[in-house]
């Protein structure tokens, strides 16, 4: 496992990187309706830094404008940014594999036992098996569902029923929930914003506000937050209430692993399992954001160096998602937030300096 300090030496570089980088121009960085574009070796850099920015609470989006801009190799876009989060969202699936599938088995199988009647065999012996000769002459239980007339109130009690009884069909329901804000607005900025990788809202004073800000709600959140749930206890109204939390990270340099980690511990979750659920909560919405972005990418005329810079990128991505959100879980197990609290609002702060000079 990656020792802390190294962590630290990381985030601390990106800062000094920031610094000392804006005085690189971008002058001879190809360009594309404003968008730069990306060579292998600096794919593999940016699929780096959207693999340890994605699930900590820093913000990959600010990041992923910040240094490449820093290093004077122009801002790689919105397109790109979003298909390397692809090997972001492989990692997420790796990682939680298991989870996935539990919570999905779970819920369909809450679902059929409520609506089709479907239970696992009874546990006993031969004797508890042996039909009940007292009863009706057929003694073959009846386990056809009851479907009453009244079917709209058939179908939300049977649906309450298995809500109840199932926190795997809770967790599904919050996730899918919880996924609609962010799809909704992140359909309307698209349609009001056509342009939208040179809108204001992707600007560095952006970037540093959103991030200062956040910064700030983290930190009262660790204040505050009482931390009393476990991840066992996690439900719907966790999964909305995140789930609107993690609609702001539109706004580049919000965080989306930031701003959901922030509600959670704004509800009382213990930080580890916030983490935990943030990560499931977000497979949708990456997923979602990386293949439309994909299919536009790969329905225009894309040159072939482009599309291996692509590949390199999420591969690296990937790698260096799946160590970030193996560290970020363990880290939060002992340790509060506190760290990137502190490297959010120096990040921020020192963007705001340099972008106003």
């Amino acid at each position: 496992m990656i020792k802390k300090k190294y962590w630290l030496t990381i985030a601390t570089s990106l800062a000094v990187v920031v610094a000392i980088g804006q005085g690189a121009t971008a002058q001879d960085v190809p360009m594309s309706g404003g968008v730069a574009q990306m060579n292998v070796w600096q794919a593999l850099v940016l699929g780096a830094v959207q693999g340890l920015t994605e699930f900590l609470p820093i913000s990959s989006t600010a990041h992923l404008k910040v240094v490449p801009v820093a290093l004077g190799w122009g801002d790689p876009g919105v397109a790109f940014t979003a298909v390397i989060q692809l090997g972001s969202i492989a990692a997420v699936l790796w990682y939680f594999w298991t989870d996935i599938r539990d919570i999905t088995l779970g819920a369909i199988e809450a679902l059929q036992k409520s609506y089709l009647g479907k239970t696992s065999p009874p546990k006993g012996n031969s004797q508890d098996l042996e039909p009940n000769l007292d009863l009706a002459t057929n003694s073959t239980p009846d386990i056809t569902p009851d479907i009453t007339p009244d079917l709209p109130k058939g179908f939300i009690s049977k649906w309450q029923q298995a809500f109840g009884e199932s926190q795997e069909l809770r967790l599904a329901t919050g996730i899918a929930l919880g996924t609609i804000p962010i799809v909704f607005f992140g359909l309307l900025i698209k349609a009001l914003i056509p342009d939208f990788d040179n809108s204001p809202l992707r600007s560095l004073q952006s970037i540093a506000v959103a991030s200062i800000v956040m910064s700030l709600f983290l930190g009262l959140a660790e204040k505050l937050g009482k931390r009393v749930i476990s991840y066992e206890k996690l439900g719907t109204k966790d999964g909305v209430f995140m789930g609107l939390a993690q609609a702001l990270a539109i706004i580049p340099g919000v965080s989306r692993s930031g701003s959901t980690l922030t509600a959670g511990l704004f509800l009382g979750i213990e930080r580890a399992a916030a983490a935990r659920f943030s990560f499931l909560l977000g497979i949708p919405a990456i997923t979602l954001a990386g293949l439309v972005e994909l299919k536009g990418v790969l329905s225009e005329a894309v040159p072939q160096g482009e599309i291996v810079s692509l590949i390199v990128g999420t591969i690296s991505a990937a790698i260096f998602s799946y160590g970030a959100i193996a560290w970020l879980l363990d880290y939060l197990k002992k340790q509060s937030t506190w760290i990137f609290i502190w490297y959010r609002l120096g990040f921020g702060v020192l963007i705001l300096w340099f972008s106003m000079k």
